[in-house]
Protein backbone atom coordinates (compact mmCIF):
# COMPACT_ATOMS: atom_id res chain seq x y z
CA UNK A 1 0.00 0.00 0.00
CA UNK A 2 1.16 3.22 -0.51
CA UNK A 3 0.84 6.44 1.10
CA UNK A 4 1.20 10.20 0.11
CA UNK A 5 4.05 12.40 0.61
CA UNK A 6 2.57 14.71 3.19
CA UNK A 7 4.42 17.65 1.88
CA UNK A 8 1.67 19.81 2.70
CA UNK A 9 -0.36 18.02 5.38
CA UNK A 10 -1.40 19.16 8.90
CA UNK A 11 -1.55 17.24 11.90
CA UNK A 12 -3.11 17.71 15.22
CA UNK A 13 -0.78 17.71 18.93
CA UNK A 14 -1.94 14.87 21.18
CA UNK A 15 -1.21 17.63 23.84
CA UNK A 16 -2.09 20.75 23.27
CA UNK A 17 -4.33 20.32 19.94
CA UNK A 18 -2.17 22.46 17.90
CA UNK A 19 -2.10 22.45 14.55
CA UNK A 20 1.81 21.59 13.05
CA UNK A 21 3.54 20.41 9.95
CA UNK A 22 3.17 16.93 10.16
CA UNK A 23 6.79 16.34 9.28
CA UNK A 24 7.75 18.41 11.91
CA UNK A 25 5.88 16.53 14.79
CA UNK A 26 7.50 13.99 16.65
CA UNK A 27 6.47 11.22 18.37
CA UNK A 28 7.08 11.16 22.58
CA UNK A 29 8.19 7.63 24.62
CA UNK A 30 4.65 7.30 25.51
CA UNK A 31 3.12 7.46 21.98
CA UNK A 32 1.70 10.69 21.79
CA UNK A 33 2.21 12.54 18.19
CA UNK A 34 3.24 16.44 19.80
CA UNK A 35 4.62 19.77 17.96
CA UNK A 36 8.50 20.70 17.97
CA UNK A 37 8.01 22.90 20.89
CA UNK A 38 5.86 20.59 23.14
CA UNK A 39 8.48 18.04 22.44
CA UNK A 40 9.76 15.95 25.95
CA UNK A 41 12.72 13.24 25.84
CA UNK A 42 11.89 10.39 28.22
CA UNK A 43 13.85 11.53 31.81
CA UNK A 44 17.26 9.89 32.96
CA UNK A 45 15.28 8.98 36.29
CA UNK A 46 12.58 6.70 34.42
CA UNK A 47 15.38 4.29 33.07
CA UNK A 48 15.71 1.44 35.65
CA UNK A 49 19.56 0.44 36.59
CA UNK A 50 21.28 -2.41 35.51
CA UNK A 51 20.73 -5.20 38.32
CA UNK A 52 24.18 -6.45 38.94
CA UNK A 53 23.50 -10.41 40.61
CA UNK A 54 24.23 -10.97 44.62
CA UNK A 55 27.82 -11.46 45.37
CA UNK A 56 28.16 -15.52 45.96
CA UNK A 57 28.67 -16.70 49.40
CA UNK A 58 31.14 -18.35 50.75
CA UNK A 59 30.73 -22.51 51.12
CA UNK A 60 31.37 -23.65 54.67
CA UNK A 61 31.84 -20.55 56.37
CA UNK A 62 33.23 -20.17 59.89
CA UNK A 63 33.07 -17.97 62.62
CA UNK A 64 36.48 -16.40 64.01
CA UNK A 65 37.88 -18.71 67.25
CA UNK A 66 38.08 -15.73 69.08
CA UNK A 67 38.99 -16.12 73.59
CA UNK A 68 35.27 -15.46 75.01
CA UNK A 69 35.03 -12.01 76.70
CA UNK A 70 34.16 -12.35 80.37
CA UNK A 71 32.72 -9.28 82.16
CA UNK A 72 32.05 -8.73 85.65
CA UNK A 73 29.22 -6.61 86.91
CA UNK A 74 29.43 -5.69 90.81
CA UNK A 75 26.48 -4.66 92.42
CA UNK A 76 27.73 -1.61 95.14
CA UNK A 77 26.28 -2.37 98.32
CA UNK A 78 24.61 0.26 100.81
CA UNK A 79 24.79 0.64 104.41
CA UNK A 80 21.99 1.22 106.44
CA UNK A 81 21.91 4.49 107.76
CA UNK A 82 22.98 4.76 112.23
CA UNK A 83 20.17 6.26 113.67
CA UNK A 84 21.86 6.45 117.07
CA UNK A 85 24.42 9.21 115.07
CA UNK A 86 21.40 11.51 114.34
CA UNK A 87 19.52 11.10 117.48
CA UNK A 88 22.28 13.40 119.07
Amino acid sequence: MAYASGKHAWGISDRSGRRYRLREMKVEWTGAKVGPDEFDPKHPQLFPPKASPDPQALRNPRPDQAESLQVYVDIPTVEAPRWSVFEQ
